[in-house]
């Protein structure tokens, strides 16, 4: 953030003391007086597995044909869980038994800070909207393949792996 939201100033940087400790050199308005901390999106995406965790769902989406996971943007006003139930029904109709919080990353590409759960679906019953091409379940080894390599949902999904093959295996 170069200048102020509020007034358009330039901003500066100036040390940011809270109760006695210091935050660091934080952008600062003198105009406003005011602090300015980051600003960001926040999303959600999903290592969605069927009810008995022997599967994983897999999503193409943007007309490339590399299988990622399902993810969306949160509302305003709306908070992790609501957002993460929608986002999966919306793009595979699926509904969720539960979830667990699995990661959180930030995504400088879209200045984003991702936060991944694991999700178990009700069934395997899926059914694709015009927001995804092609979605497909993968057993646990097929879907080590079958994830789009270097990619944040691979980093996602090799987390969720570890602690669905500890907690159900």
């Amino acid at each position: 953030m170069e200048y102020c939201n509020k007034c358009g100033n330039k901003l500066t940087e100036k040390e940011c003391i809270n109760c006695g400790i210091s935050e660091g050199m934080v952008a600062y308005c003198e105009n406003c007086d005011e602090f300015k901390f980051p600003m960001y999106n926040v999303a959600v995406s999903a290592v969605i597995c069927n009810p008995d965790f022997s599967k994983i769902l897999l999503i193409q989406q943007y007309g490339r044909p590399k299988n990622i996971l399902v993810a969306g943007y949160v509302n305003k006003g709306e908070n992790l869980e609501h957002a993460l139930i929608r986002e999966i029904k919306e793009e595979v109709g699926l509904d969720v038994i539960d979830f667990k919080f699995n990661a959180s990353s930030y995504y400088e590409k879209s200045n984003t800070l991702i936060c991944n759960f694991i999700v178990r679906a009700k069934n395997e019953n899926y059914s694709l909207t015009t927001e995804v091409d092609a979605a497909n379940w993968f057993t646990i080894e097929k879907s080590k393949e079958a994830i789009y390599k270097g990619s944040l949902a691979e980093k996602f999904y090799n987390l969720a792996i570890e602690k669905i093959q500890s907690c159900y295996n």
